[in-house]
């Protein structure tokens, strides 16, 4: 996101630069601003004329640092990153326009802190977008995540309460590794000391985390995006095999982690591995939304998932098997007329064609 190119931003990023890394050159300043080595002291020299004590060291270790006990606003924001704040909360929770949301009261007091011009911009940006809420979001417990990533800081064990799909609850020790942002959904990916395994738990669904006193090793060279895809994708009641007649790079892009393993079979086709709870899910929501050809060659209970679909699909094109009976109406509604309640229009549009957004 830019920082704004104005002489006064520039400036503002500047101290907020020098406060979280103390000790920056010149040059680094330079990098990080986009701007010549020269403009970087400038900059510099601006906030020294605004009463902002910035001390200079010399030296391998010099560098550019605020005078020690200097006090400052706690944060400082572009018009840019000011907006972008608003558009990110609203994006993710739009009850936050709405009165009584908590993450609207915080958002309420960040805006009236901003300096006046900003604080105005980011005002009428909120009041003006409309958001539409998603029927589909969960919240994690903030108070529960706020647990999770202390424990995995301190990489200390946590004990938490989850509560699943079908409405079972149990109590499990487990080594937080990770908490994983993934398509608006909050995840824990641990080891579960419960299952001896690895272990992905949604924590919406935590009821309650306690951080304990041991202390556990992280997997060398995690990385946590990675193994929460292939994790989502494994471990479900029923296999998945299916190949695509298209080259890999074409496929994987509408290919989400969940679905499986996706990997080359020669240089123009691709196979997808994997599993899933839902067979038909997989059919019509994953499958159907990839548009290349593809072969079900895995999987008995996906295998007649997707034939039930195809059934399903031709028979909304077949032809009529003969003339409707006397008094029958053709059609539901005149032209023109919206389908009464439980009929669906014959004129609705089909489902954008966009990557396919797994909820297991």
């Amino acid at each position: 996101m830019s920082t704004g190119t104005s002489p006064t931003a520039r400036a503002l990023r500047t101290l907020e630069i020098l406060r979280a890394r103390p000790g920056t050159t010149s040059e680094e300043l330079a990098e990080r601003l986009g701007v010549t080595d020269r403009a970087a002291r400038r900059y510099v020299a601006i906030l020294r004329e605004a009463g902002i004590p910035v001390e200079s060291e010399r030296g391998p270790h010099g560098g550019y640092r605020l005078r020690r006990g200097t006090r400052l606003a706690p944060v400082a924001f572009t018009q840019a990153e000011a907006l972008g704040l608003v558009m990110a909360v609203l994006d993710g929770r739009p009850a936050a326009g709405e009165p009584g949301d908590p993450v609207g009261a915080a958002l309420d007091k960040v805006v009236r802190v901003l300096p006046e011009e900003v604080g105005r911009q980011a005002a009428a940006l909120r009041e003006h977008a409309a958001a539409a809420p998603d029927p589909r979001a969960v919240y994690a417990d903030p108070g529960v995540t706020n647990t999770l990533v202390e424990a995995v800081a301190a990489r200390r064990r946590a004990v938490i309460t989850y509560r699943s799909a079908a409405g079972d609850e149990w109590r499990a020790e487990v080594d937080p590794w990770a908490v994983v942002v993934r398509r608006a959904r909050w995840y824990l990916l641990c080891h579960s000391h419960r299952s001896d395994a690895i272990r992905t738990f949604r924590i919406d669904r935590v009821l309650a985390a306690e951080e304990t006193t041991t202390g556990f090793r992280m997997p060398a060279d995690l990385d946590p995006v990675a193994v929460l895809e292939a994790h989502l994708g494994s471990g479900w009641a029923y296999p998945t095999h299916v190949v695509f007649d298209a080259p890999l790079a074409q496929v994987a892009p509408w290919v989400a982690g969940p679905m499986g393993r996706l990997e080359a079979a020669g240089e123009r086709q691709c196979v997808l591995r994997g599993s899933t709870r839902n067979p038909a899910m997989y059919a019509q929501d994953w499958l159907s939304g990839v548009p290349f050809d593809f072969r079900v060659v895995g999987g008995p209970e996906l295998r007649a998932a997707v034939a039930a679909a195809a059934a399903r699909f031709a028979a909304a094109v077949a032809e009529p098997a003969g003339p409707a009976e006397p008094g029958a109406p053709e059609e539901h509604g005149k032209p023109g007329e919206p389908p009464a309640p439980g009929e669906v229009s014959r004129s609705a549009p089909a489902w954008p064609r966009s990557r396919p957004r797994p909820s297991r």
